[in-house]
């Protein structure tokens, strides 16, 4: 956009931006002050979040995927920068906590996880959608099959090894389990078949996919606000902070690297939304269920906190990103 003669060019700039992040952290402060005042419960942000996870994501990926033709939807460049940004991010995550802040193995690797896995369905796709349009869809399937396919499982991995509760081939096994009745990675799935064989639904079917996928950015980004209403750092800010700092500074940093390095090294320059959007999803908070995978190993309280924490800050740190990109 090019800014009036009457208003400096900055100024247009962070009216852009702020236009971007405001709708967002709006909605995630509704979900928070309507269950902080019992209009909901904690417990209700449940019943939202599995809609949300088994219903309208899935409709969206299914949706994004299934319209578009199969070489738009598996661009590999794109998904080299994103799995070599977040491993990037968790080989670093580990070797700071482990050796220079002193953390116990398993500690570590809860941390690490929180440094490298986005929330890339409940803010990663509202924040792409708003910035870059439909193409959206396409980078939440991208970044889905990143993170089910190699980072979640090799942290899991890791995680149950430094525990020493047992052999990383069973946690495999149990993670390719998972992503058999995960929905989301079944409508990814879907949508593919259905792009490879150019197969198209019938209008009053495509119209109600259509409208539960509509529904997917503003109902995450509320339930991420409810779910992090009584939670809280006490104790633990030291910590909480270097997660955040991992998440929001240094995964994005090290994708963009990543990005740069494949280019410098020949790899053909990607589409300019999608090299936007890299960026954006490294950039975001980590994943909602990142309490739940911490359980295991009794880390829950941090990464709850880590979660509250990373989310608020988040705000700043994607409005920099903007900045930064544009």
């Amino acid at each position: 956009m090019r800014a009036p003669l009457s208003m400096p060019r900055g100024q247009v700039a962070m009216i852009d931006i702020l236009s971007i992040t405001g709708p967002i952290y709006i909605a995630i402060a509704l979900g928070w002050l309507t269950t902080r005042a019992g209009l909901f419960e904690r417990s209700d942000m449940r019943v939202l979040g599995r809609f949300v996870l088994y219903v309208a994501l899935p409709a969206l990926l299914f949706d994004a995927v299934a319209r578009r033709p199969l070489g738009d939807i598996l661009e590999w460049r794109y998904m080299a920068v994103f799995a070599l940004g977040g491993l990037a991010t968790m080989a670093l995550g580990l070797f700071w906590m482990r050796r220079v802040a002193g953390q116990a193995p398993v500690a570590s690797v809860v941390q690490a996880m929180g440094m490298c896995c986005p929330n890339s369905g409940f803010v990663g796709y509202p924040v792409n959608l708003l910035v870059l349009g439909p193409v959206a869809g396409v980078i939440l399937g991208m970044n889905m099959l990143v993170e089910n396919l190699l980072l979640i499982p090799l942290l899991l991995a890791l995680m149950d090894a430094a525990a020493g509760g047992g052999h990383w081939r069973a946690v495999v096994r149990g993670a390719a389990a998972g992503l058999l009745r995960n929905p989301m990675v079944l409508a990814l799935v879907a949508g593919l078949g259905a792009a490879a064989l150019g197969l198209k639904l019938p209008a009053p079917v495509e119209k109600s996919v259509g409208l539960f996928a509509q529904a997917s950015a503003a109902l995450s980004l509320f339930v991420i606000g409810g779910s992090l209403a009584g939670l809280g750092l006490a104790g633990m800010r030291r910590q909480v902070a270097a997660i955040a700092v991992g998440k929001l500074v240094l995964h994005p940093l090290l994708t963009f690297a990543a990005l740069w390095g494949l280019e410098a090294l020949g790899m053909p320059p990607l589409d300019a939304k999608l090299r936007v959007g890299v960026v954006l999803a490294a950039a975001c908070p980590m994943f909602g269920i990142y309490p739940i995978l911490a359980q295991k190993h009794g880390h829950e309280g941090l990464a709850a906190a880590a979660l509250l924490g990373t989310t608020v800050a988040s705000f700043f740190t994607i409005s920099a990103a903007l900045w930064v990109l544009r």
